[in-house]
């Protein structure tokens, strides 16, 4: 029997983990003419639907769906899954540490960080090619990212709000697989620590896409123009920011 309950349009972005795909970002949408799904690296599994359909209506188109996101979201890990192999000879850098390797007569790993240098020592006996040795250096430059990040960008947020007159809650550093960042329906904000990795000017504008979103909470005109005008050059920036992949280092 129908209840001739009719399910109300979805009248803002809204955010759900749907089970097996993670976090879906649903967006309504002036000009969509039907529903579609989107897997972007760096920005996850959106979901554009017109301003009519309602929130279940998407939600069930999703879970209809859940097979081919699933196929894609582990084709995206996979690739994201190609490390860079390092080595005493190549020279890696975070935001501001310089790697130093070198082996010792230990059988484990160890690293310390001291004056902006990383030093990670591995046995001798087994080469830095090794998997574990390999496993051990990016764990702990992801530590290094961390802590640079928790220092750096929460100070950039600070800034870039005090001079354009922004409004936020809090800012969260995450390990995020698909996004450089994300900011609430409550005006907190997430950023990626990854973002340590980005030429700054990138890093800066990935601040300022979240800072801009606590007023337009879509990507619409008016948020591309508000975005384009603290930044100088959105579009251009978000060109440059899509050649840099998440994940991989």
């Amino acid at each position: 029997m129908k209840s001739g309950k009719k399910e109300s349009a979805l009248q803002g972005i809204v955010e759900k983990e749907m089970e097996a795909i993670g976090t879906v970002r649903f967006i309504p949408s002036a000009t969509a003419k039907y529903v579609r799904i989107s897997i972007r690296p760096g920005q996850g599994v959106r979901v554009t639907l017109p301003k009519r359909a309602s929130l279940a209506q998407a939600e069930a188109f999703v879970q209809e769906k859940s097979g081919w996101i699933k196929k894609h979201l582990v084709s995206q890990a996979q690739e994201q899954r190609k490390k860079t192999l390092f080595t005493p000879e190549l020279p890696y850098q975070t935001r501001f540490h310089q790697l130093q390797l070198q082996s010792y007569t230990l059988p484990h790993c160890k690293s310390r960080l001291k004056a902006g240098v990383l030093h990670v020592w591995y046995p001798e006996q087994i080469g830095h090619e090794h998997e574990d040795v390999q496993d051990y250096i990016q764990k702990a430059i992801e530590y290094t990212l961390r802590l640079e990040a928790k220092e750096h960008l929460p100070q950039r947020v600070a800034f870039f709000a005090r001079q354009f007159g922004f409004s936020y809650q809090q800012v969260t550093i995450k390990n995020a697989k698909t996004r450089w960042g994300s900011c609430s329906a409550t005006n907190n904000i997430n950023l990626n620590l990854h973002l340590m990795r980005l030429p700054a000017h990138l890093s800066d504008y990935v601040i300022l896409h979240e800072l801009a979103h606590t007023v337009e909470k879509n990507h619409g005109p008016r948020f591309w123009a508000l975005l384009d005008k603290i930044s100088g050059d959105a579009k251009g920036l978000d060109k440059q920011l899509k050649a840099y992949r998440l994940q991989v280092i």
